[in-house]
């Protein structure tokens, strides 16, 4: 990851509220391919990594800054030998824990022994409802049968399970049925998230963009599966912005409630936000959690509202959605401070939506794989 110097003026400092949330990405490692997948291009690699007691003491900075619940992520955390240890260190800074797997790496026995060290909650990912569509989307020979195995293990070890599943072009007609397998598999939720064009997703837009059409279909489907499972499961819904009036509210405003440690220790403001140029990003083995979260460069440069140009500036949206989100703005305008494209307000919304059409029409079913160099 590069980290050039910050170019620009000062600008005024606006309200710090502390952190509740942190992702955790423990490790760039992952036995699956997934080609929408968020994590930079340029992976950090297992001797880049922090240690386990690193780690820890992260955590316990985390817990003194305010933050109440760390998702652990990767990659594939199970990747991880010290995997155990870290989420001991979680429920020794009163942190609670969210795993983020893909189940791959993970045993029965290996599950209790998390459990009995404190793991609050897991959350599984999918690919799909069925093994051959799931195992491709993956890039993984018999991830799907190993899936349903880990969990049943974590059904069976009473911990909490959330099935997290990203739908994209050629997964997004099959909504209903990776709910009724999130009912069969004993979650308590699911979360179905559009595909976000970041890092691996950038390289396989032709492949992932859906239409129109299937975003307007799966957001009805989403809205009645809501009404009908409301008691049995909670759904949470990610929608593609693309076709959207107003952008998503990205991480709930720009360094407002949450921070993300990368595996080799920088602090980011969000997962993505190593694809802006000139951010500086710090790391935890030179300065401190909370003098990073209060006065780093990166975590200042679009926090509150003193940065937004127009029309963002003016916006009655703009504590709303806060001009949309800063990467994407980066990766459609070459311009971090734009307003987000996917915005109506935008001068570019309307070349995004015919740039989508195009994509999602284009008929491209290959992937480039998710791969360690």
């Amino acid at each position: 990851m590069s980290h050039p110097t910050q170019a620009g003026p000062q600008k005024a400092r606006a309200e710090i509220r502390m952190p509740i949330a942190m992702l955790a990405e423990l490790t760039h490692r992952c036995p699956l391919a997934c080609p929408y997948c968020s994590n930079p291009t340029e992976l950090v690699r297992r001797d880049e990594e922090l240690s386990g007691r690193e780690w820890a003491d992260v955590l316990r900075q985390a817990a003194g800054l305010g933050v109440l619940h760390v998702a652990l992520s990767g990659g594939e955390p199970a990747a991880r030998r010290d995997l155990e240890e870290i989420v001991a260190a979680c429920r020794d800074a009163s942190l609670y824990s969210n795993l983020i797997t893909s189940g791959i790496g993970l045993t029965e026995r290996r599950l209790r022994d998390l459990k009995s060290n404190g793991l609050d909650h897991v959350q599984l990912s999918v690919q799909g409802a069925e093994p051959t569509s799931a195992d491709r989307f993956g890039g993984y020979r018999g991830g799907f049968e190993r899936k349903m195995a880990v969990a049943s293990w974590i059904r069976d070890n009473d911990l909490p399970l959330t099935i997290n599943v990203v739908m994209h072009r050629q997964n997004i007609d099959s909504i209903e049925d990776v709910l009724a397998l999130a009912i069969d598999l004993g979650a308590r939720r699911i979360e179905i998230a559009t595909v976000q064009f970041h890092g691996w997703a950038e390289k396989n837009r032709g492949a992932l963009m859906p239409s129109r059409e299937q975003v307007l279909r799966a957001g009805l489907t989403v809205q009645a599966a809501r009404e009908r499972l409301k008691g049995t499961m909670v759904v949470d819904y990610v929608p593609a912005d693309y076709y959207a009036t107003w952008p998503k509210a990205c991480m709930g405003g720009w360094a407002s409630t949450s921070l993300n440690v990368a595996p080799d220790g920088f602090v980011l403001p969000c997962h993505a936000a190593g694809s802006i140029p000139g951010l500086v990003f710090e790391n935890v083995r030179d300065r401190a959690l909370a003098d990073i979260w209060r006065n780093g460069a990166a975590f200042n440069a679009f926090r509150g509202e003193t940065w937004m140009r127009e029309p963002c500036g003016s916006c009655e949206r703009r504590s709303v959605d806060f001009g949309g989100c800063r990467c994407q703005a980066f990766a459609l305008t070459g311009n971090a401070s734009a307003t987000d494209p996917a915005c109506s307000k935008s001068p570019l919304h309307a070349r995004l939506v015919a740039s989508a059409n195009a994509q999602a029409a284009s008929g491209q079913s290959d992937f480039i794989y998710r791969r360690m160099a």
